[in-house]
């Protein structure tokens, strides 16, 4: 039979390729250090979950909620934005509650994409960005992902080229998966072009407190005029440790707010209300919990790039998100990042995320997850160092018929 449409857009799964070996593995007793998918295995704050307690016994709160946010939570989203980066936004019209940023991202590919429309987007990238697209019939134009002049020599190139003109410019920056990280001056210069050429730009700030560096990632809605023609995307899912709670925000122009409220209204009622009030508590506190989670991710952040680089393999310090993007080793390349992971699966039980699954760029390099304590990653290492060493046994090129060690 054939398939559906939509389906067939969308190319096979890479991740679950990596997925089966490691369950399959773990079946067989394998103890598997995973380091790919980006799944925090931090602790909610107590005081989070205290507040969900709270509400949760509250009888009115299992009610429906609203599908755009409670109003305290859209208010405590505005502060924040205040309070971080600057921007005064109105919590009525130029703020929405998600349902994690990836719904948020999909949602506002289906309310704004008329079929064949053109959308720019970096590559690599965290899949929704062109795949919520692309379900909403649009067409992806790859740029390159470094925020420098190649970035602006791509766009220049892509409107040139493009017929019909580009619709909306994806921005993710600190980048998922590359942790490539962008000044305010790479935002003025975006949002002038933009507004030159009227297009559309839907900024994922996701990681936006997972940084390394002193000065933090700014928001592109720091830009004077931004709001004219910009929505932003953030998540409560890497900052507070709450993945599974599935929370997160759109802020920004007020047009395209409304269309994603609209659309939003016909297929949501929002989170359950328990976790928008401890959500609007986490949003209102000191910020010490923040700085806690960024503190534990920058000392494996540490501990990841000194093990491994002991090991023979020279990662480079991500400088934000819980990600390091590595160069397949030299030895390894001619695979492409596909069969290397499932080659760090099968033979030193370690699992990272193929760098093809975040776009063809990505092939030379794998994405790696620092979701496991420094104890998990130094033991990666020593079992990447005597994968190496196994390969280089024997003659470095036949390491794709190495046994499996089980």
């Amino acid at each position: 039979m054939e398939e559906f449409h939509k389906v067939r857009r969308l190319p096979p799964y890479v991740f679950e390729q990596v997925n089966r070996l490691k369950a399959s593995a773990r079946a067989g007793g394998a103890d598997i250090i995973d380091l790919g998918m980006g799944n925090p295995d931090l602790p909610t704050p107590t005081a989070i979950v205290d507040k969900l307690c709270e509400a949760v016994r509250d009888p009115r709160t299992h009610r429906y909620s609203t599908s755009r946010g409670i109003p305290g939570l859209r208010r405590a989203q505005a502060f924040y934005y205040q309070r971080r980066f600057g921007v005064k936004l109105n919590p009525e019209t130029q703020v929405i509650a998600t349902l994690g940023s990836k719904e948020g991202f999909a949602n506002m590919a289906q309310a704004i994409t008329a079929p064949g429309d053109v959308i720019l987007c970096p590559n690599p990238t965290y899949p929704i960005h062109a795949f919520g697209f692309i379900m909403s019939g649009g067409v992806i134009r790859s740029l390159d992902v470094v925020p420098d002049d190649s970035f602006f020599a791509a766009l220049e190139r892509s409107v040139r080229h493009s017929i019909p003109k580009p619709l909306a410019l994806i921005l993710n920056y600190p980048s998922n998966p590359t942790s490539y990280v962008a000044t305010l001056d790479f935002y003025k210069d975006v949002v002038a072009f933009a507004r030159k050429h009227d297009i559309i730009v839907l900024s994922d700030l996701a990681y936006s407190e997972i940084y390394f560096d002193d000065v933090p990632p700014p928001s592109v809605l720091q830009v004077e005029g931004a709001m004219d023609l910009c929505v932003e995307f953030t998540s409560m899912s890497k900052t507070y440790s709450m993945p599974g709670w599935r929370m997160g925000f759109a802020v920004g122009n007020e047009r395209l707010i409304s269309a994603l409220t609209r659309v939003k209204s016909y297929l949501d009622y929002g989170a359950f209300t328990p976790i928008q009030v401890a959500a609007t508590a986490a949003l209102n506190s000191d910020g010490a919990e923040i700085a806690e989670v960024r503190s534990t991710y920058k000392r494996r952040r540490d501990v990841l790039v000194d093990s491994f680089g002991k090991a023979g393999w020279d990662v480079p310090p991500p400088a934000a998100t819980m990600f390091a993007w590595a160069p397949i080793p030299p030895q390894f390349k001619h695979m492409g990042s596909l069969e290397f992971s499932k080659l760090l699966v099968e033979q030193a039980d370690v699992a990272v995320a193929p760098g093809i699954g975040f776009g063809e760029h990505g092939d030379a390099h794998v994405r790696i997850a620092l979701v496991e304590n420094e104890h998990r990653i130094r033991q990666a290492a020593r079992n990447i160092k005597r994968f190496f060493a196994n390969a280089a046994n024997d003659g470095g090129d036949k390491v794709v018929s190495l046994p499996v060690r089980r």
